[in-house]
Parts: C-alpha cells; structure tokens; sequence
C-alpha cells in the first residue's frame, strides 16, 4: 500500500515512524510546508519526500493521513475526497461548525472514507470502561468525572490557532462521554479561568476550564482540563455506578500524590506528555486505518464524531461567554444543517 502522509510536525512524525513499520505500507510519500523538517523525517524512516499536498496526491498513493496545521484540515479532507482517497484525519476537522459541515459534506457527496483521529478511542482502559459501562457491571451510571491535565503550557503563538481550551482539549473528553456511555450530551454549564500565564489572556482563551454536563438518562459528568499541571500529564475517567466505580487512566505513572499516611508515594516516572502515554492507541488507529482501507473493517471513528464533540466544545464556550446553562439542542438549530446521515445518537 502506498500512504501519502501531509504534515511531519510533533504527531506527523510520530504517525510517520508508525506507518513506516507497519507491513502493509510498501511505500511512505510525505510533505510539510517546512520542506527540510519534511525531508529530515523521510531520511530518517525511508519514506519519499516531495514539496506539497498537491505532488502527494498526484503520487499514485492509495490513501491520505493529514496531520498539517488545524487551518488546512478541511480543505485537505475535501481534496482527498474529490480525489475518491480514503483519508485519515487528526482532530478537529475545522475549529468551527460551518468549516465542520462542510468539509463532512464534501465526504458525504464524494462516498468517500473519513476516519478521524480521536486516539483515546483505541485506548485499553477506554475500552474496558466502555465494556463495563455496557455489560452494565456499573448498575445504573450516575456520575462521571473526566479530566485532562497538561504539564505545560502550549507556546503562545499555538494559542490563537487552538480555538480554545474546550475545542482543543476538552473535546477528547467530550467525545469519551459519548463513547463510553453510549449517552448524548443534552445541556452544558461551564466555566473558565485565565488567572495563569498572561498569554492565554492575550489570546482571549483560559489555561484552567470546568463544565457541568448532563446525559440524556440524568447521569452527571464533570470535565475539567488545564494547561499547568506540572506534575505531569494526567488524563483520567472516573465512572460511578450504584454497583461499582472504575477509573481510566489509573497507573504506576499517573501523576499524583496520596495525602494519606499508607496511601501511593508520587510516582518515579509520571507521563511526561499525551504521545507517550497514548503511545499504543496512535499505533492502533493507524492500524485501524489501513485496514479499513484495505477493507478488512468498518470505520471505527466516522468523520461525523467530530460534529458531535464539536457541538459539546460550542455550547461550552457559549456558556463560558455568557454565564449560563446551555442547551446542545440551541447550538445545532443554530447551525446551519447536519451532515448527512447526522441525527443524535452515539455510536
């Protein structure tokens, strides 16, 4: 199979040696807009680079991984559908609903393959957790806590191209909800703080954020993220139910300290960052991917996903903004259409 790879920044890269060693990918043609940093990757994995998107798609190559700045998203995936290519693409598709709407509807006209990139789907402790959740060892859910916690913050010229702390952090979280739980998000209370770094103020977005949601069978979720967690990076679901209570992301690197007299000393090693403790779950739905290509299975992770987190990320910020409860139902009358196939349902 011969996989066209447009973007070799942080997580291109890391796709890049991923592809580079998977068996069914003869050949690798990549690209970034820093053409050495491209040619820097190609060298060291034995892949083919070439100067733009346009000489990767006009490569022969049987499908596409865009991994390029969130800007080019959208229209990478409207190319790559037009073209009749499979595509994976890293989350989101566009930092709004219209962008969203279009490029899935370009994918709709076109028949065409879109996976998305929401990793923690691939994960084995989101998994099991979906596993008990629908085997219902829980008993009936009624509480779920999820968090992300960066050690550091992004640097400054990131920020204004994130779209925010809910639309680039939290929406894994969002996404994990619906998945999980097999639940929609029905209203949203949220909250920020920008009391850290001067440059998230700057750039008109939060460094710590919080929001109340509620489920449509009455369960209640708390998300909460921040970009100064220095004890490491922390990703963790915690899942209550009048049966049992579990807990995602709970191991010998998870970066916190018992206060407890006999409880856990601070951990020798905590997860320095999302790439190496996602590590394994990048590798599998990149695996996913070319079988789905190959087809050898269905989408795991349809395009539309990223409408329904999405619209979760908007109300939040509408909340934020405006200091009140939203309804998701408010954010999707307000766009503009659904793509097709689209109706409220989790998957």
């Amino acid at each position: 199979m011969r996989i066209g790879l447009i973007g070799t920044g942080r997580i291109g890269s890391f796709h890049a040696g991923v592809l580079a060693r998977h068996p069914e990918a003869d050949t690798l043609v990549v690209t970034d807009t820093d053409r050495a940093r491209a040619a820097e990757v190609a060298d060291r994995i034995g892949a083919t680079a070439v100067d733009s998107a346009a000489e990767v798609f006009g490569a022969g190559v049987d499908a596409v991984v865009i991994a390029s700045a969130t800007s080019a998203h959208a229209e990478l995936i409207g190319r790559a559908a037009r073209a009749g290519l499979p595509a994976f693409c890293e989350k989101p598709i566009a930092l709004d609903l219209p962008g969203t709407l279009s490029a899935l509807c370009e994918v709709d006209r076109a028949g065409s393959v879109l996976q998305l990139g929401f990793m923690r789907r691939f994960d084995a402790g989101y998994g099991a957790a979906r596993a008990a959740v629908r085997a219902g060892a829980l008993g009936r859910l009624h509480t779920v806590r999820a968090m992300t916690m960066d050690p550091a913050p992004p640097p400054a010229a990131y920020l204004p191209l994130s779209g925010g702390l809910f639309r680039d952090c939290l929406v894994h979280d969002f996404d994990m909800l619906r998945w999980v739980t097999g639940r929609e998000v029905t209203e949203v209370y949220a909250t920020g703080s920008d009391a850290g770094p001067e440059m998230f103020r700057a750039a008109g977005d939060v460094d710590t954020a919080a929001a109340l949601l509620t489920l449509d069978d009455g369960t209640l979720a708390t998300a909460t993220a921040t970009r100064c967690n220095g004890a490491g990076y922390d990703v963790r679901m915690e899942l209550a139910g009048e049966l049992d209570q579990i807990t995602v992301g709970l191991d010998g690197r998870t970066p916190v300290t018992s206060a407890e007299p006999q409880g856990p000393a601070a951990p020798l090693s905590p997860w320095p960052g999302f790439l190496e403790r996602f590590a394994p779950a990048y590798q599998a739905e990149l695996d996913a991917f070319v079988r789905v290509v190959r087809g050898e299975l269905p989408n795991p992770c349809d395009g539309r996903e990223a409408w329904y987190a999405l619209l979760i990320a908007e109300a939040c910020e509408v909340s934020r903004r405006e200091r009140r409860p939203v309804e998701i139902a408010e954010i999707a009358d307000g766009a503009a259409a659904r793509p097709a196939g689209v109706a409220p349902s989790s998957s």
